[in-house]
């Protein structure tokens, strides 16, 4: 199966939104990446609902958003409103994952799991048959444009053998500093959606860096 596209709209520019959201639904990339930030799970804040539903607006391609928030089933219901096609929470930030994954799912959402770069992949061996993504955090959460972890391939793949033990169709997600120099490595390793922020809007050529990245030519 052809690994899916994500470029991140933390990594758009803002004053010309609008323009971005129509140049990703005009690119061969797959899915929005939506990153929800709340300035005391990760020391930052991104953008809430009312830019969201904007996006969801103009956006003809499935919207992927990512928790990066305390208490994230306060919000559930909401995100499902506003359109979200898959929805991350982080198993770190979740008391009762379990529960929060099926009621993400009950709102006719794909349940993703986000996990930290020091949070091991066994972790989620009693959840796996609720999980529909799981988000490999491969940057300490919290802002764009970081350095890769390159332990991230060998979790990668990690991640791919207890999924494929369990018989899970669920994704395994990138998520920070994938590029033009390391997706391909990544879906060897066993990943099959890749969000690229950086490396697609700050791109001289954007269409292009997506093209490559889904390892098509022009």
């Amino acid at each position: 199966m052809e690994h899916l596209l994500a470029p991140s709209i933390l990594a758009a520019d803002f004053a010309n939104l609008e323009r971005d959201i129509h140049m990703v639904n005009a690119s061969t990339a797959d899915w929005f990446h939506l990153d929800v930030m709340d300035g005391v799970f990760v020391p930052n804040i991104s953008f809430g609902m009312p830019v969201i539903k904007s996006i969801a607006k103009h956006a003809t391609k499935p919207l992927d958003v990512h928790l990066m928030i305390v208490d994230p089933d306060r919000y559930l219901t909401v995100f499902a409103d506003l359109g979200a096609n898959v929805l991350t929470v982080h198993a770190e930030a979740c008391t009762h994952l379990h529960r929060t994954l099926g009621q993400i799912r009950s709102l006719g959402m794909k349940a993703g799991v986000a996990l930290n770069p020091h949070t091991p992949v066994a972790s989620l061996s009693d959840v796996v048959d609720e999980i529909d993504l799981v988000c490999l955090m491969s940057v300490n959460p919290g802002f764009g444009g970081q350095k890769f972890i390159e332990r991230t391939y060998q979790k990668t793949t990690d991640m791919r053998n207890l999924l494929d033990a369990a018989n899970s169709k669920a994704h395994i997600e990138i998520d920070g500093g994938v590029g033009v120099g390391n997706w391909k490595a990544l879906v060897n390793a066993g990943a099959d959606v890749l969000v690229a922020g950086s490396s697609t809007f700050n791109a001289v050529d954007p269409h292009a860096a997506i093209i490559e990245m889904k390892g098509r030519s022009r």
